[in-house]
């Protein structure tokens, strides 16, 4: 199976490094863990922060997830979720999660509504009032749907960070039979990394708002299955319009997603043969779409 790697965060002052006795032992317990199931697995100082020691006790080592690379070097880590946030467009580069089977089959919150400005973004984020005027949804990155096992993560996904100006009926229409397989597919699968974000580097000829938001021409969205043993992963690129299209029409591999937003989706698999065959797949047998969620598309999410 795949490995994590990952690096403690050293702390210096007058006393030095502090860990708490317990946190260390899970720390500790999880690596020899990992080192017992892959033999040879190291965790080297140089290699990407995924979670600070000092995290655990927030995220659980069962939340670590895999992190892309950043272009802007803004990395914000909220309690569910991590975003890469570029302040030239006023928007994440993307958003990344994880998604259970045991989450969604939890009993769902009721959906917030509360969009407001992230934060922790240090550049500030975009504004709910950058929509007012414009002919956009505010659509989420990483879905409110996907949040709704906790008030929590439902309140959090309604950051404006994690809005982007969608075309309403790409938003009601594709965008959403996308999300929703992908549920579906979380389900079956059991857990799935999930990484979504605009496509920044072609067709930016629209801003919206004071703060000058940028309207996107596509949208991506990656998903990696670790289960094994059928190991893989898939993406689709889906223009930021209204569709007729089969779902299936935009998948693509993550090496094409990479070349053309320049971000290295998961560059912590190894061994790198590893990340170098799933990065290089698209087999859409292996995510099974919806004939009856696809009609019911075309018959009446397009049309509102």
């Amino acid at each position: 199976m795949a490995k994590f790697r990952t690096n403690h965060k050293r702390q210096n002052g007058s006393g030095g490094m502090i860990l708490k006795v317990g946190l260390f032992s899970v720390v500790v317990g999880a690596m020899y863990f990992a080192f017992q199931k892959f033999p040879g697995a190291l965790f080297p100082s140089d290699s990407p922060v995924l979670v600070d020691v000092d995290d655990l006790e927030t995220y659980g080592l069962d939340s670590i997830f895999y992190l892309p690379t950043s272009t802007s070097g803004e990395i914000v880590r909220h309690k569910y979720y991590a975003l890469s946030y570029r302040e030239d467009f006023e928007l994440a580069e993307w958003v990344a999660y994880e998604l259970t089977s045991a989450r969604l089959y939890s009993k769902w919150v009721d959906r917030t509504g509360d969009f407001r400005p992230d934060p922790l973004v240090k550049t500030q984020s975009a504004s709910p009032d950058d929509y007012r005027e414009a002919n956009y949804d505010r659509g989420h990155l990483a879905p409110a749907g996907d949040m709704a096992f906790s008030n929590e993560a439902m309140s959090q996904s309604f950051f404006m960070s994690n809005i982007a100006p969608q075309v309403s009926g790409f938003n009601k229409g594709i965008w959403r039979e996308l999300e929703e397989l992908t549920r579906d597919w979380a389900k079956h699968f059991k857990h799935l990394y999930v990484v979504t974000g605009p496509l920044l580097s072609h067709g930016i000829e629209h801003r919206i708002g004071d703060d000058g938001v940028a309207v996107p021409a596509a949208f991506y969205k990656v998903l990696l299955d670790l289960r094994e043993p059928e190991l893989k992963a898939i993406a689709f690129v889906v223009p930021n319009e209204v569709s007729v299209e089969p779902v299936g029409k935009y998948a693509t591999t993550v090496d094409a997603v990479e070349k053309l937003t320049g971000i290295d989706f998961f560059p912590n698999l190894m061994p790198p043969e590893l990340e170098a065959k799933l990065e290089s797949s698209c087999n859409m047998k292996l995510w099974k779409t919806n004939e009856k969620k696809y009609q019911l598309r075309i018959r009446k999410w397009n049309k509102n």
